[in-house]
């Protein structure tokens, strides 16, 4: 029995939900350090990830939930101090009223939020072809999809929660030629994982546009492809969208076995507090026990 259930659960696993021609297509599932339960961020990874977004994705698209300070703190790309302060230098922060009751700009801090480009939505919207481009700071969350019957039932006891990363690598690489018959408007683009298949965005990414770190041979230590940039974006994303998962995964563990000890605890102190009851109850007269 047992045999057959994990026969079943691995075929699960390996199968691929099918789509029929014509539909948009399940993004493939990917393996990421921060999965599972007892998963943790790549630092390194964050780190190239902010990097594509700072030279790629920052030219429309906002992360106004996280401040310059989030990049230095545990669990994340961990900068150190001194770069979280250089780097929120080079923005301009707008504040005020000063003393005059005018708006001003002022150099960033680290415990500024990332600024957008753009003053507001409107200007955002005049400038995208009528639609502001989105803020990134919880896209990982916000973006997902539906594996079906009864892929879903595998995610949930492997506990893989993913599905949103899996959707934006899959979007970024998924720009293809339209297929015979399909016709592209004027300004769209053919997509294979966007919903209806014709996105507004442009290709974001191209092979060799963000420089990496090299090693010692001179060579990137990663490729410098479409596919490595997807990735490490999104995993940087996820991070954006959930800065304290993994201070989150130590304190349900630690809640956990607390849990455990506690019931340890109350089911041996119920034994010793009704060890001597029974024993009180047949030595009364006139008392039967069953």
């Amino acid at each position: 029995m047992m045999r057959a259930a994990f026969l079943v659960a691995a075929a699960l696993g390996l199968a691929t939900p099918a789509h029929a021609a014509g539909e948009t297509p399940v993004p493939p599932q990917l393996k990421w350090s921060f999965q599972g339960p007892f998963g943790t961020f790549d630092r390194a990874q964050l780190q190239r990830g902010f990097q594509v977004y700072r030279e790629v994705c920052q030219a429309c698209h906002g992360i106004q939930r996280i401040a310059f300070r989030n990049l230095s703190e545990p669990g994340g790309p961990e900068f150190t101090k001194g770069q979280v302060q250089a780097l929120a230098a080079e923005y301009k922060i707008k504040d005020g009223p000063n003393d005059s009751g005018e708006m001003f700009e002022r150099a960033g801090r680290p415990a500024d939020r990332f600024s957008w480009n753009f003053p507001n939505e409107q200007a955002a919207a005049a400038a995208n072809g009528g639609k502001a481009p989105p803020d990134l700071s919880l896209m990982a969350k916000a973006r997902t999809f539906e594996r079906g019957f009864p892929w879903f039932v595998w995610d949930a006891l492997r506990q893989y929660s993913e599905n949103g990363a899996d959707y934006l690598v899959a979007l970024l690489d998924g720009y293809k030629d339209a297929p015979q018959g399909v016709e592209v408007p004027a300004g769209g683009f053919y997509n294979e994982y966007y919903p209806g298949h014709i996105i507004a965005m442009p290709p974001p990414l191209s092979d060799d546009r963000v420089d990496y770190a090299k090693g010692p041979d001179g060579k990137p230590v990663v490729p410098q492809t479409v596919a490595q940039y997807s990735r490490d974006v999104t995993a940087f994303l996820a991070w954006a969208a959930e800065p304290h998962l993994e201070a989150r995964k130590r304190m349900g563990f630690g809640v956990i076995l607390f849990l455990l000890l506690l019931t340890g605890l109350l089911y041996f102190t119920k034994k010793r507090v009704w060890a001597d009851v029974g024993g009180e109850i047949e030595d009364r007269p006139g008392v039967k026990t069953v």
